[in-house]
């Protein structure tokens, strides 16, 4: 009769030619992680800056319109109250909005550095992952080769 071959014994074999590199995943979940970590601090930094500057811009409005709203000698100083005013909201919007401006070419260069960063760092990973791959692949498959060979009946 003829001799059956353990599968069990054969998939482990198989399986175990083929191992899983954990440690590449963790350093990816690290740089991942860390990436993360530093686009929220980026975030968080504009965040702050932009109430920081809303905050600002508001109580300069609200101080200049207690002066607009006092009680007035002659009509005609409710008109250039109102046109100072207005005249100081538009200087002050423009620089406002180059303010913000600021803060958003900011963020945009620095989460352009992290990416940058980050995918050097990714592909350091897969080249070291890969190369390690092919280097035990390259010796699990010399030693199945000479295994053969030696098992193999000689003619």
């Amino acid at each position: 009769m003829a001799k059956t071959d353990d599968i069990t014994a054969m998939m482990k074999e198989m399986m175990g030619a083929f191992p899983v590199d954990t440690k590449a995943m963790d350093d990816a979940f690290k740089t991942t992680a860390t990436l993360s970590e530093k686009l929220s601090g980026v975030a968080l930094e504009a965040a702050k800056k932009s109430t920081e500057l809303s905050a600002t811009w508001t109580k300069d409005t609200l101080s200049k319109m207690t002066e607009m709203s006092k009680a007035k000698a002659e009509p005609a100083d409710y008109a250039k109250a109102m046109t100072d005013f207005a005249s100081a909201q538009a200087e002050i919007a423009a620089e406002n909005t180059a303010a913000f401006a600021e803060i958003a070419k900011k963020v945009q260069m620095d989460t352009v550095e992290l990416l940058m960063a980050a995918g050097k760092d990714y592909s350091e990973d897969a080249t070291a992952a890969v190369k390690k791959a092919t280097d035990e692949m390259t010796a699990t498959a010399t030693k199945a080769t000479t295994t053969a060979k030696k098992a193999a009946p000689a003619k």
